[in-house]
């Protein structure tokens, strides 16, 4: 999209991930996250102060426009553990809505976010720039979803608990097409841009195939976690 890189915005980003993921991760109740007392929690504890420090610093120097939709996107992940309905504990216990909400929030922040600051008015690459984000983080969580079909309550009803593995599988390789749609659509004069999208979409298909509910302790949270920033360095290399 040509948009000028912010740094700050950056640090922004990779420091409230982190506040954020242990908050979810870790302070579903509160004296869970201000009480601890195992090491390892006060470690995580302590580094998560630092990393709000850390938004809270960066977070001071980006275009203040941006505060009013960062609240909004912030308040969807505090609301993803928190319990605020009657009927629901949080927004991830309402059914298959879990890897939806964790989509948008991050479609939101890596992509809508920086072109509203620029003050671009949204056309319809956007949108499919857009689709095709969300689709990406649709499919890097399927073999989590499939990893913790073992620890997952049954009122999560995440897809692999409603439809099965396989069937999820086979919903994934259609949103691996529909992701390679958008990338034609998207770059047809690019061919650059359109073979490391291929490259995305077959190594991806190969980590879904792969995918079991017994899997290796790195397969999902080294190999698949770290597809994006395969995507990064191909971005800096290519210069694309």
């Amino acid at each position: 999209m040509n948009i000028i890189f912010d740094l700050d915005y950056a640090f922004f980003l990779f420091f409230a991930t982190i506040v954020g993921y242990n908050f979810v991760k870790y302070g579903v109740e509160a004296k869970k996250y201000w009480i601890v007392a195992k090491q390892r929690h006060k470690a995580i504890q302590l580094f998560s102060i630092l990393a709000g420090l850390g938004a809270f610093y960066s977070g001071a120097k980006i275009d203040s426009s941006l505060y009013f939709p960062l609240f909004v996107l912030t308040l969807i992940s505090a609301l993803y553990a928190v319990p605020f309905l009657p009927n629901a504990k949080n927004l991830r216990s309402l059914g298959g809505l879990k890897v939806f909400l964790v989509a948008f929030v991050w479609t939101g922040v890596t992509l809508w976010l920086p072109l509203y600051a620029t003050g671009i008015t949204i056309g319809v690459d956007h949108l499919i720039l857009m689709l095709q984000q969300f689709v990406l983080v649709l499919l890097l969580m399927v073999p989590f979803e499939i990893r913790d079909l073992k620890y997952d309550q049954p009122e999560l009803r995440t897809i692999p608990q409603q439809i099965g593995v396989l069937n999820t599988k086979y919903v994934a390789y259609f949103m691996l097409i529909v992701f390679l749609a958008s990338a034609l659509l998207l770059h047809k004069n690019m061919m650059q841009v359109l073979f490391l999208d291929l490259i995305w979409v077959l190594l991806i298909a190969y980590y879904i195939h792969k995918s079991k509910v017994d899997q290796s302790k790195y397969f999902a949270s080294f190999w698949v976690e770290a597809v994006p920033i395969f995507m990064a360095i191909a971005l800096f290399v290519f210069k694309v």
